[in-house]
């Protein structure tokens, strides 16, 4: 077949069979290649799913050609097809096929952002793990993933601390909890390594949430309810923290960014309203921002190889 060779890079066995099972079969070995290069298991699920999924729809994951007619046949949004693209480009690069990815960009919106007290009336509607496990989300905007795999030893309740282990190339962070997490962590049972080792899995986890959601959201009235997820609490803490402090950068740390450009989003979601008005400049060279510093201006953060200042009006 075209555009497939007999032997991968990798050293196993290249795309020599057909048949679905041969494929499923490649599909197994794409996975275990995942865990073995220390890809998370949510990620290597996700792309799994939907390489399946293609299978199914009728696609030949051996030829490029009859993947782009099933996904561009499909009525998905942009944004599934992105995905969708991203993971037959990790398998085809796994086997060795040459393609050509097609071009789909999905479309950014900014994130749902609900009132507090929504937050709070939906954990206080959830059981004592679920509750306990979406308050740690909402002190601390860690991903789901980071709080799932929390252990005991990275938890100080006498302290009040808690330590985040990263995921997806993030940082490290440790956090100072309220008093009421300390007391909700304390009365879960401490039996096993991990503190929320009673649900096998994150999917198991989020499936119990869900549950409850759509029931908390019947009881109070409220539909909005069913827009929160694991990942608007973590939109929910950077928001409020930059409204709160106006500091990207400490945002930015907060949430174990890397990369700026990924924290930048949560400056769109608050209206100053004339309140906290800066004066903004950009300096290219040090002389530059000698000169912004002389004039009062303090250094906020670097953007693409230039230096950004500011100061209050």
């Amino acid at each position: 077949m075209a555009g497939v060779t007999g032997e991968t890079g990798s050293g196993h066995a290249g795309a020599t069979g057909t048949s679905e099972a041969n494929i499923k079969g490649k599909l197994w070995e794409l996975a275990w290649w995942m865990k073995k290069e220390g890809y998370k298991e949510t990620t290597i699920t996700g792309k799994v799913k939907r390489l399946k999924r293609l299978i199914t729809l009728g696609a030949n994951l051996l030829d490029p050609e009859s993947v782009k007619e099933v996904i561009a046949s499909q009525n998905w949004n942009d944004s599934g097809k992105e995905t969708t693209v991203y993971a037959y480009d990790l398998f085809a690069k796994w086997l060795g096929i040459k393609w050509e990815r097609p071009r789909y960009k999905a479309i950014r919106k900014l994130p749902f952002i609900p009132h507090e007290q929504e937050i709070n009336d939906l954990i206080a509607s959830c059981n004592q793990r679920i509750a306990c496990f979406l308050q740690i989300l909402k002190e601390t905007g860690a991903r789901p993933g980071e709080v799932f795999i929390l252990k005991w030893i990275d938890v100080d309740l006498e302290a009040r601390t808690l330590i985040i282990t990263p995921e997806k190339g993030s940082n490290p962070r440790i956090f100072k909890i309220s008093t009421r997490l300390a007391n909700m962590l304390n009365g879960l049972p401490k039996r096993n390594e991990r503190v929320f080792a009673s649900y096998s899995t994150l999917k198991s986890l989020t499936v119990s949430f869900q549950r409850q959601r759509k029931k908390a959201a019947f009881r109070l009235g409220n539909p909005r309810l069913l827009r929160i997820s694991f990942r608007t609490f973590r939109h929910w803490k950077a928001t409020m923290e930059y409204h709160k402090t106006r500091d990207i950068l400490h945002v930015m740390q907060i949430l174990g960014h890397r990369n700026i450009k990924n924290t930048l989003i949560y400056t769109q979601l608050i209206e100053t309203e004339g309140e906290d008005e800066y004066v903004c400049r950009v300096a290219k060279t040090v002389k530059q921002a000698a000169e912004l510093i002389e004039a009062g201006f303090d250094y906020v953060c670097e953007i693409n190889g230039v230096k950004l200042f500011r100061k209050r009006k």
